[in-house]
């Protein structure tokens, strides 16, 4: 009986950790407009690395170099300026308050999900909201 419990309380051990480490799979869903909050200014050069996943595509990974001391109005430009250039005309992509990134899909585009995969760039605070 003993056995039993401790191996179901494994099973949920090892769920709980697997929810934990992946917690874009355990979040994800697609929207059509995704808010990129800066906060902070970078304490060292490094890049932070977005992934846009359009339902009806493969995904793009989207590497944005961020320079040490750069402010957050800064960031949110080089994030801004790299997507569209990666992006091209399938999304609008705009600052909005100085500090935040908007990327919409265009009229008739597919909902996509948005997500960081990577963050190098010390000091730098990043929240992703769906709209």
């Amino acid at each position: 009986m003993r056995s039993l419990q401790r191996s179901g309380f494994i099973r949920a051990l090892s769920l709980a950790v697997l929810i934990l480490a992946c917690p874009a799979l355990a979040l994800a869903a697609p929207s059509n407009k995704w808010r990129i909050q800066v906060s902070s200014d970078a304490d060292s050069d490094g890049v932070v690395v977005f992934r846009v996943a359009p339902t009806d595509a493969a995904p793009v990974d989207i590497a944005v170099q961020v320079p040490k001391d750069a402010r957050e109005n800064h960031i949110a430009r080089l994030i801004r300026d790299t997507l569209r250039a990666r992006l091209g005309d399938r999304y609008r992509i705009e600052i909005d308050d100085g500090e935040d990134v908007l990327l919409k899909k265009h009229y008739g585009g597919a909902d996509f999900d948005l997500t960081i995969t990577q963050k190098t760039a010390a000091g730098v605070r990043i929240t992703l909201d769906r709209e």
